[in-house]
């Protein structure tokens, strides 16, 4: 009895396990094409991976069965299928093709059997039974975009394969401002025609949308029409780029960068292909030393675990049991639809990443590693995801590095065009070769860069001797442009104006050179002195303002001298009581009193009453102030060389038409003048253009060889620090006028050249260093005939001084004599005042009476008035007052 009971209880525990429990053999079908081994491989190893896991379906095993498709046949694939429903399977793994795939697609949704794919879909409408492992397209597309908006691609080729390559960089063409040129592969296998064009082409930056197996060829023939070099960028879309064997073009320079979502150096990604390589034998495959799993067979070993992940967990919620199902009937698997539903919503982290699937089955959310190229081997440098976008890890300080390191050791190619004395050929007796052929600044300055950077130099004349202008008509560029662009060379050195349009043809170092447009004229003869140089140090108007304040000061001190009471006195000391007083500053003495002490020489004549001393102290600091300002100017008259030149500036030249001036033609200078909108500027480049003979020369020498024949009547417009060279050599001529513009030196490049920030990062260096400016005074003044007469010709001369600069001083004159009248008249006043008090007479009448007196302007006496004692025995004494025309007074008897 005890035994039945226990037996029962075992039977029922049993029971209660198998409840929610799966079959002990689950069959799952893939449908592989013939080329598709390592895929197969794969879904073989992830069954076993699968069977080898306690965790996932721990109470059943799972068995796979594969079925070879010959061809891209749809038929033959539905019969395949509806053999595999026969069986039992609970999911159907393929095919890749998209022909067969849809086709087994319906089936499996019409039999509720989860169809479970991992090749690009562009179908972006999912059936209900249905998932795909393979990222997204649109959001693989975006991720494109991204990459190629933080690599700052604007212009660029787009090489792809088929129709299908198109869906894939759809996101690239919808973009506005991006502007790109489509290629279509030849199906010959021949793409070097069309490699030719792009690269004949000006844009560098290439998008290369093909099949794993062409990537390698496109690159190989690229290479042999010169598209592998450091000025060509190239983006792969396809994730098995790290599949490719990239060694064979490790030395050219070309930047490859690529995406992958599958990272081979993951430790889980690399035990996976330790057991492929294990296990090769047991299946029949070979599998090569340095193998690496592809993106595809990665996806198919994940589909598995994500499929026996799912089932595990529908195990604990259904009791799950697998039929045969028959294409021809109606009936379907009831659990196809909780089964697809726990593979949407169960995460799982594969050797793809991180499988998780939107509410329509599309793998959106998903993670891609950005590549690029190192000495034949691909490294991460940054991570695309679906919220954060592109993201580089690499800093700048370490793009820098890696650019400096690809520099280092390589020989590059400059280009120059000879001119004084940037680049010029070596004056020897010897036959120079190769670089020892010439010197110059330029010259210098690049040797010194690719000293600092390691790198090599090998120069060459541009064929033409140009710098670089464009054919308005053709679009063509000539001279050292077209050698950059046609990449012929590397660099591109001599005094290359940097200007818009060289800019956008050619890229450009940070300028090694600050300078502007100015003239070169020939020094004039020395000015013959005039018999009347002595008054040059004041203008016409400061001396008839000086000699208008010696006539106003002499007249005032007469006046003021004859209205202060002070200034008479007795002509005979000797007399107690003298009949008459007397004024020494007549009319004439005050004209000499001011002139003497204009002159510096003083007089006899001394002013006593403080009305006509305030007017001699202030004209005496008149005088001081004129005669030093005078002194002062006269030297630097005496000392200066005079020169009569009959121009100074660009507005001297565009006034007038006697004298002719010119420029280079087609250099810089000519195209300023040709596109200038300032008025001035305008009316020069009409008188340029229209004059005939012509004024424009072939060469910055022939122009400066005019202007020294030119006798005078030729002025060359240049570059101010050609000017600097030329007028340290020439002592003959000299610059004029300050600069017309500014505008820059610096090294150009062909566009999208990887040394540009280097070669910019040495040129800063130099300059801090001050190795610029001793290159410059090198080559500019090192070894100059006339470097002091050429310092002379610099300066201008002492400019006369005009009314603004000695205003003050007339200011000064006027207020003192204001002050000096004011305190004369408050003098007579108080006199009139004074006798009209002591006579007993009105102030009006003795007022009049003195102003009568002044008014005469006749005679220099003045008879005493005596006051009358009021007492016999009060003595007879001199009034100390002074009155005029009144006689004498006498004391009564």
């Amino acid at each position: 009895m005890k035994l039945t009971v226990i037996n029962a209880l075992v039977v029922f525990c049993w029971c209660s396990l198998r409840i929610f429990a799966l079959p002990d053999d689950i069959f799952i079908g893939g449908l592989f094409n013939s080329h598709d081994e390592e895929q197969a491989l794969a879904f073989q190893y992830a069954v076993e991976s699968v069977n080898a896991d306690k965790l996932l379906l721990p109470r059943s095993r799972l068995h796979g069965r594969i079925v070879n498709l010959t061809s891209d046949d749809s038929y033959h694939a539905a019969k395949r299928v509806c053999s595999l429903l026969l069986d039992g399977v609970a999911a159907i793994f393929g095919p890749q093709t998209d022909n067969t795939a849809n086709h087994v697609q319906s089936i499996c949704d019409a039999m509720e059997v989860p169809h479970i794919e991992t090749r690009w879909n562009v179908n972006e409408v999912r059936n209900s039974y249905s998932i795909n492992l393979h990222p997204y397209p649109p959001s693989l597309s975006r991720a494109y975009r991204d990459i190629l908006e933080k690599l700052q691609w604007t212009h660029f080729v787009i090489l792809y394969e088929n129709n299908e390559s198109l869906v894939r960089v759809q996101s690239l063409m919808k973009n506005a401002s991006w502007n790109f040129v489509l290629r279509k592969l030849d199906e010959s296998g021949d793409y070097r025609p069309m490699l030719k064009e792009i690269r004949l082409s000006p844009i560098n930056n290439i998008v290369i949308d093909v099949s794993r197996d062409k990537i390698y060829e496109v690159f190989r023939q690229g290479a042999l029409v010169g598209l592998m070099t450091d000025y060509y960028l190239y983006f792969v879309t396809n994730l098995d780029l790290y599949l490719i064997n990239l060694e064979p073009f490790s030395e050219s320079g070309a930047n490859i960068t690529g995406i992958q979502l599958v990272d081979p150096q993951d430790g889980d990604v690399q035990r996976l292909v330790e057991e492929f390589k294990r296990g090769e034998l047991r299946y029949g495959h070979s599998l090569p030393m340095d193998y690496m799993i592809s993106t595809d067979a990665a996806l198919i070993y994940d589909s598995v675990e994500l499929f026996a992940s799912a089932l595990t967990a529908l195990e604990y919620s259904h009791q799950v049991d697998i039929s045969k199902l028959y294409c021809e009937g109606d009936k379907t698997w009831q659990h196809g639809t909780s089964l697809i539903n726990y593979m949407k919503m169960v995460p799982l982290k594969g050797i793809s990443g991180l499988l998780k699937f939107n509410d329509d089955g599309f793998r959106a959310d998903f993670e891609l590693d950005i590549l690029e190229m190192d000495k034949g081997l691909l490294k991460k440098v940054g991570r695309w995801t679906q919220r954060g976008g592109a993201n580089f890890t690499r800093s700048w300080a370490e793009t820098v590095q890696v650019k400096e390191k690809n520099l280092r050791n390589k020989t590059l190619i400059v280009c120059i065009a000879l001119t004084k004395p940037y680049t010029m050929e070596k004056q020897s007796t010897e036959m120079l070769t190769g670089n020892d052929k010439y010197e110059g600044f330029c010259i210098d300055l690049v040797k010194k860069i690719a000293e600092l950077e390691g790198f090599k130099v090998k120069f060459m004349v541009t064929p033409d001797g140009m710098y670089g202008n464009i054919d308005n008509k053709t679009g063509e560029w000539n001279g050292i442009v077209k050698q950059l662009l046609d990449q012929k060379a590397d660099l591109g050195i001599v005094d290359f104006t940097i200007t818009y349009q060289r800019e956008e043809a050619v890229d450009f170092t940070m300028p090694f050179m600050n300078l502007g447009i100015s003239i070169i004229y020939k020094k004039p003869q020395k000015k013959s002195p005039s018999l009347f140089s002595f008054m040059s140090p004041f203008s016409v108007d400061v001396w008839i303002y000086m000699a208008t304040a010696y006539l106003g000061v002499s007249v005032l001190l007469f006046i003021l001298a004859r209205i202060a009471p002070n200034e008479w006195d007795n002509p005979h000391p000797c007399i107690q009581d003298p009949d008459e007083l007397e004024n020494s500053i007549s009319l004439s003495n005050a004209f000499w009193f001011t002139i003497g002490s204009l002159m510096q020489q003083g007089s006899d004549i001394a002013p006593k009453a403080v009305s006509t001393r305030v007017v001699a102290g202030i004209w005496w600091f008149f005088t001081l102030i004129m005669i030093s300002s005078y002194t002062a100017n006269l030297a630097a008259f005496l000392t200066v060389e005079r020169m009569d030149s009959p121009i100074e500036s660009a507005d001297d030249l565009a006034k007038q038409t006697k004298i002719k001036y010119g420029c280079k033609m087609g250099g810089s200078t000519y195209s300023f003048f040709q596109e200038s909108n300032i008025p001035t500027y305008k009316k020069m480049w009409q008188a340029m253009s229209t004059a005939s003979p012509s004024v424009f020369t072939e060469s910055n020498d022939k122009g400066v060889e005019r202007v020294q024949k030119s006798g005078g009547m030729y002025a060359f417009l240049m570059e101010s620090v050609s000017i600097e060279y030329e007028v340290e050599r020439k002592c003959d001529l000299m610059q004029i006028g300050g600069l017309l513009d500014s505008k820059s030196y610096g090294i150009a490049l062909p566009p999208g050249s990887p040394h540009t920030s280097i070669i910019s990062g040495a040129i800063l260096k130099l300059k801090e260093s001050g190795e610029l400016h001793k290159l410059k005074e090198r080559w500019w003044k090192g070894k100059t005939p006339c470097q002091s007469e050429a310092s002379a010709t610099k300066s201008s001369g002492a400019a006369e001084l005009g009314l603004a600069n000695v205003g003050g001083v007339f200011v000064v004159l006027i207020g003192g004599m204001a002050i000096a009248g004011l305190m004369a008249i408050c003098e007579f006043m108080w006199n009139a005042r004074e006798l009209a008090t002591d006579e007993s007479a009105s102030f009006c009448d003795e007022l009049s009476s003195e102003v009568r007196f002044i008014l005469k302007c006749s005679g220099n006496t003045k008879p005493v008035r005596k006051k009358t004692p009021s007492t016999p025995e009060e003595p007879l004494f001199t009034y100390g007052s002074y009155g005029a025309n009144y006689g004498y007074s006498q004391r009564k008897q």
